[in-house]
């Protein structure tokens, strides 16, 4: 029994290690990876599109939580965007191109998504 215990002990060990391994994604690999992957309705059919496109969701959300907790506590959050927004992929693939490498390269998919809302929807000035 105590062995089943540790093997289910390191199972969940290497889970947790590869899903953080997942998420520390630099910004210019994710770059490097999207800018491979044509944008035709076939993509998502690659496991890669599919894997970056879960790091894109979470960054989102990441963002957007950012967002409505700024909000809540009276900050001016990171960005100001509407409650629907339209994503234009390749214009946001653009952004992010446009980065500078060496900066990408210290940057999270999450740092990257926050840099593209902030600047395609900047807060008014209070």
């Amino acid at each position: 029994m105590k062995k089943f215990a540790l093997a289910i002990g390191m199972a969940v060990c290497l889970a947790a290690g590869s899903v953080a391994a997942q998420s520390a994604m630099t910004l210019n690999d994710f770059v490097t990876r999207a800018n491979r992957i044509p944008l035709n309705p076939t993509a998502m059919l690659r496991p890669d599109a599919h894997r970056l496109k879960g790091e894109v969701e979470r960054a989102f959300r990441t963002v957007g939580n950012e967002i409505e907790t700024a909000r809540t506590a009276g900050r001016t959050p990171p960005a100001c965007p509407p409650d629907r927004i339209s994503l234009d992929v390749r214009q946001m693939l653009a952004f992010l191109n446009g980065i500078p490498e060496t900066r990408r390269q210290r940057m999270t998919v999450t740092d990257g998504i926050r840099s593209w809302m902030g600047s395609r929807y900047p807060c008014a000035a209070r």
